[in-house]
């Protein structure tokens, strides 16, 4: 593998808190981020992540063991903090000496963080605000990743370049600050590297990789979208606290909106809980990223893609997408 060295220099606390040759994560995307495509970026000098998402706590299981038989690189594990079995999730994790545990979701719940540490795993956290950073990080929090509202899947408000202003100059001295959402290329990279930041996460950038296991059609919809394809989701009602999703634009994003109003509906008539109405919600984006990802239906599956998907144009292996970005980033460092 080729070595960056001013590149390395930026990203040396990030390296060594991963264990990974370069301080590059692979966002966590259901039914992409499995397997396959995780070995293939650790292998390739990245650090890859399993997205739990809704898997149970079996499936779980013969993921990070099918992973383990793939690559002796490390890798780390996304778990949503909502999924009612956690619990049984971080044991899981345990048992398998997973060593970087990503908590996804919204704030850990009480006594989370310590199981994880419990078996000697690092906590990776996420933030939306400074101030909710600052407790996660006291609270356990190990490192932690600043997402932009660019990102795909499910999104904040903010943008990267406003939250990597704001997060940064405040944490990046004392903090592990991993930088994600809308990053396509090395010269991006290179400036959240100035900023402070210790690495950065991609997720749209891998999802066509060669060893993505997405459906053919899948990637093709990624080939033809530029940036402005990929729409954030509306709500509804403001009773349900739906966090906004991106995604190409299809029928399936007005599938979304019939969704919630029927359960709002349900809300109405009192035969649902909120915490359940958002489960509801959790599980269809997972059934319908299933669609779209592995049955290859485009038009009523989710197409979850950051606004990054417009330099996504063909497949290609992970080493190579890795190798681009770090040269990208070297170069552009040199040119400082």
């Amino acid at each position: 593998m080729t070595f960056y060295p001013r590149t390395a220099a930026l990203m040396q606390r990030g390296i060594d808190f991963l264990g990974s040759q370069h301080a590059i994560l692979c966002g966590a995307m259901s039914w992409v981020s499995e397997r396959n495509l995780v070995a293939a970026i650790s292998n390739a000098g990245g650090f890859g992540v399993i997205a739990c998402g809704a898997m149970t706590p079996e499936l779980l299981d013969a993921e990070i063991a099918a992973t383990k038989a793939l690559t002796d690189r490390p890798f780390g594990v996304n778990l949503i903090t909502m999924h009612p079995q956690l619990t049984d999730l971080v044991a899981v994790c345990g048992r398998h000496a997973v060593g970087h545990v990503v908590l996804a979701g919204g704030i850990p719940p009480k006594g989370s963080v310590e199981a994880i540490k419990a078996f000697g795993a690092k906590v990776v956290v996420f933030a939306p605000t400074l101030a909710l950073a600052k407790k996660l990080l006291r609270s356990g929090g190990d490192a932690l990743v600043i997402e932009g509202m660019e990102a795909g899947g499910h999104i904040g408000p903010v943008s990267t370049s406003v939250l990597a202003q704001e997060f940064l100059p405040e944490l990046a001295e004392d903090h592990l600050v991993f930088v994600a959402g809308g990053i396509g290329r090395g010269e991006a990279i290179a400036g959240y590297l100035e900023m402070g930041a210790v690495g950065v996460q991609l997720g749209t950038r891998f999802a066509c990789a060669t060893e993505s296991i997405a459906h053919p059609a899948f990637k093709q919809a990624f080939f033809r979208a530029n940036a402005r394809d990929a729409v954030a989701s509306v709500q509804v009602d403001p009773r349900l606290p739906v966090i906004p999703v991106r995604a190409l634009r299809n029928k399936g994003t007005d599938l979304f909106t019939a969704k919630q109003r029927e359960v709002a509906g349900l809300l109405d008539s009192e035969s649902l809980e909120m915490a359940e109405a958002q489960l509801q919600i959790e599980h269809y984006w997972a059934g319908a990223l299933r669609r779209a990802v592995i049955d290859g239906d485009v038009e009523n599956g989710s197409l979850m893609a950051g606004q990054s998907v417009g330099m996504v144009k063909q497949e290609e292996p992970v080493a190579a997408i890795i190798d681009q970005l770090m040269r990208e980033c070297e170069t552009a460092l040199g040119r400082r």
